[in-house]
């Protein structure tokens, strides 16, 4: 049996999702809780691995659950905690995690046939919150909020995610990876000044190559401070070398807000699309 969880967290105080010895991550406290509840020791795919200090509301994975995990599951009806076994593992995993948790499995289902977190999904979506000068503030924001000196152009830095847009090598705009491709479809970019005053991106692609949202948002704000141009933006990104001038903004400001999968009768093929074309390396 593969179980879908949609996952949210707080990512302040993680060092990023993916287990690590003697670490604190999310990928390790959310199976230290499924192994309360279901024993064994369960292991997470996960649509998108992000990096420590990232958040996620919108966060994928899947767990394969052998004989002895599916029974337990099972036997929540015959508990009479509900008609969908798959579903109470959500709920139960919560009271383990507790009530004030910086991670929350929010939902858990039986996953379509094909299915798979990882190598299933079409799209990932991200969104980056900054505030400039102009802005109060607030120190409820300050885990997910990026604050930059300045009054930013919010129609400069709008200009210049839209001229990034597209199929493009994303070389000069990620850390690189011994073997893994910096090819990606930028399929969404742009910029948008709240109500509050907080400017915020929104980010969606294919996949993303290691820290390459924090990049592009970097040479965004680099253009709203009128240290960049929209050009310089767009040349740096085809001469495919890092330069100085772009910074990788902190991560306190990045959550992935949402993956795409297409149909259900499609999950099986993507999957093996995407497996054969290259390794997806998230921010």
């Amino acid at each position: 049996m593969r179980i879908r969880l949609d996952i949210s967290y707080d990512g302040s105080h993680f060092r990023g999702w993916a287990r690590q010895p003697h670490q604190r991550t999310v990928q390790g406290t959310i199976e230290g809780a499924i192994s309360r509840v279901l024993g064994g020791d369960p292991r997470l795919v996960v649509a998108g691995r992000t990096d420590a200090g990232v958040h996620a509301s919108g966060q994928v994975a899947h767990l394969d659950l052998d004989d002895g995990q599916a029974a337990r599951i099972a036997d929540t009806r015959r508990r009479g905690e509900g008609d969908d076994g798959a579903a109470v593992l959500a709920r139960r995993i919560r009271g383990v995690l507790g009530a004030y948790a910086d991670a929350a499995v929010t939902r858990t289902s039986i996953a379509p046939d094909g299915f798979d977190a990882r190598f299933s999904a079409v799209w990932r979506r991200y969104e980056y919150r900054v505030a400039d000068d102009p802005v109060p503030y607030d120190p409820l924001e300050r885990h997910r909020t990026t604050v930059v000196r300045g009054e930013l152009d919010v129609a400069a830095m709008d200009a210049a995610a839209g001229a990034l847009r597209g199929l493009h090598d994303f070389a000069a705009y990620c850390k690189p990876r011994e073997e893994a491709t910096t090819i990606r479809t930028l399929l969404d970019f742009g910029w948008v000044r709240e109500a509050s005053g907080v400017l915020v991106a929104t980010v969606r692609a294919d996949a993303f190559c290691h820290s390459m949202v924090r990049a592009l948002v970097g040479g965004c704000v680099a253009v709203g401070q009128g240290r960049l141009t929209v050009d310089d933006v767009v040349r740096i990104r085809d001469e495919l070398v890092r330069v100085p001038e772009v910074k990788v903004l902190a991560a306190r400001g990045l959550t992935l807000t949402e993956v795409g999968y297409p149909a259900d009768e499609l999950l099986a093929q993507r999957a093996s699309q995407t497996r054969a074309r290259r390794d997806l390396d998230t921010d």
